[in-house]
């Protein structure tokens, strides 16, 4: 067990259906012990917090991870339902050994997650997840649990979301004033159901909210950033100035304008990348976006001065280039976006707030500001798989994939990737003309389909 592929963890934590394995409350309970061990979590040391988003299975695993730390000695406080990013924040602030999120972002409520933070609020190296993984599946905790006044207590975080609002408003956006501006916003019936919308309403914004009712079973169902439709339809049916909408932990935000026109976040990329680099706060004068983010984007960059470095898909990877290069901006196409400037994980909602930011100073529509960039068309089609075999031992595949970079050439790019959270694999096509798009998909799935498809 000593390489990432033993790893329990995928490129967001642990995930799967819950009450199965790994998403079990037997294996939650085991984790817990391990970041206590790992953390060095007692008595007389900070506490391990613990949060989670509106899944059915969520207070069963929080409980269960809870139970893991206390029977190690680690005192935890629960935090309840908030966005991820908040965890990250609150971890920083109380502060905390680390936290523990229970949450499968976007997914369905079906399934659910373990991710953890560091106590400087950024997530785990590859190798910490390794010992955990190693703690989770051995014996070797077994005999170290105290006894008596050494077993740790639990403790409840009072009014977490406002105190992670005020967190908010306090030091990220005391200077901002939505008076006036009506914005339609759409919580995925998720984690940031109460947090995103008591923001806005501090800074004066009117909210047309929709899908903020969740009960267990409904967060990320037809709603949210993954279903970017419903915002742009609603921002229509309400006449707003813009719409926003979050995944199921609010990790992630996507756009639309005034016209009902849909932003991703290559675009949130662009213009809150251009506004830092006209005002010299972009650090070394560029960003970073992943292999999948639109080649428009570095067009629009280059061509204003500055540069996208590339880093492969998943924010921690996005987050490595940023440390490496000394960067404060990069994100993913998906609307994960890291403003390390203020936090060092995606924050929907520090991200909605930047870009509205831009919106108010410049006096320019969303609709105008977007017109920085020119998107290549695009095409991302997600497939289900039997397996995840290793796509270079398939040469079929392999051959389709050559022909496809041999006719695109330099205008255009063709990416097959497994996804890290879901049985899936992910083809996305870039050329300059759309039509070449779709007969070239089918070139590639072909040979997928028939070998691994379900």
């Amino acid at each position: 067990m000593s390489s990432i592929q033993s790893s329990l963890f995928g490129t967001d934590g642990i995930r799967g259906e819950a009450n199965r394995y790994p998403m079990t409350a037997q294996l939650a309970l085991r984790l817990g012990r391990a970041v206590a061990h790992h953390f060095k979590a007692r008595r007389d040391s900070a506490p391990i917090l613990i949060g989670r988003d509106t899944r059915q299975s969520g207070p069963m695993l929080e409980h269960a991870v809870a139970a893991g730390v206390t029977s190690m000695g680690g005192d935890v406080v629960l935090a309840g339902v908030l966005p991820t990013p908040a965890i990250a924040l609150l971890t920083r602030s109380m502060p905390a050994l680390a936290s523990v999120v229970i949450s499968a972002s976007h997914n369905s409520y079906e399934d659910n997650g373990l991710k953890i933070f560091q106590g400087n609020a950024r997530k785990c190296s590859d190798a910490t997840e390794i010992e955990l993984t190693n703690l989770i599946r051995s014996d070797v905790l077994d005999g170290q649990e105290p006894t008596g006044a050494g077993v740790g207590q639990i403790s409840l975080m009072e009014n977490a979301p406002r105190r992670y609002a005020d967190l908010v408003l306090e030091k990220f956006a005391s200077d901002l004033d939505l008076t006036g501006m009506k914005i339609a916003v759409d919580t995925a019936n998720g984690a940031a159901y109460r947090t995103t919308p008591n923001v806005l309403e501090s800074l004066g914004a009117t909210i047309a909210l929709i899908n903020n009712q969740p009960d267990g079973c409904n967060i990320n169902r037809k709603c949210g950033s993954t279903y970017p439709e419903i915002i742009a339809r609603h921002v229509l049916d309400a006449g707003a100035h813009v719409g926003l909408a979050h995944d199921g932990d609010a990790d992630r935000v996507i756009f639309a304008d005034e016209t009902g026109e849909v932003l991703d976040g290559d675009e949130v990329l662009a213009i809150l990348g251009l506004d830092l680099l006209r005002r010299g706060k972009l650090a070394n004068n560029a960003l970073v976006a992943t292999v999948m983010s639109n080649l428009g984007l570095d067009e629009c960059f280059n061509s204003a001065g500055g540069r996208v470095v590339r880093s492969a898909v998943g924010d921690r990877y996005v987050f490595e280039q940023m440390l490496l290069h000394e960067l404060n901006l990069g994100g993913e196409q998906s609307g994960h976006i890291i403003l390390r400037d203020y936090n060092d994980s995606g924050d929907g909602l520090l991200t909605a707030l930047q870009l509205l930011r831009v919106m108010r100073t410049s006096g320019k529509r969303l609709s105008e500001l977007r017109q920085c960039m020119r998107k290549y068309p695009q095409l991302l089609i997600n497939l289900a798989v039997k397996e995840k075999r290793p796509i270079e031992s398939m040469p079929e595949v392999v051959a389709a994939l050559q022909s496809v970079e041999k006719t695109l050439g330099q205008s255009g790019r063709v990416f097959l990737r497994y996804s890290g959270t879901e049985k899936k694999i992910r083809l996305l096509l870039e050329a300059r003309e759309e039509g070449q798009l779709q007969p070239l998909a089918e070139e590639v799935l072909k040979p997928v389909r028939a070998l691994i498809g379900c």
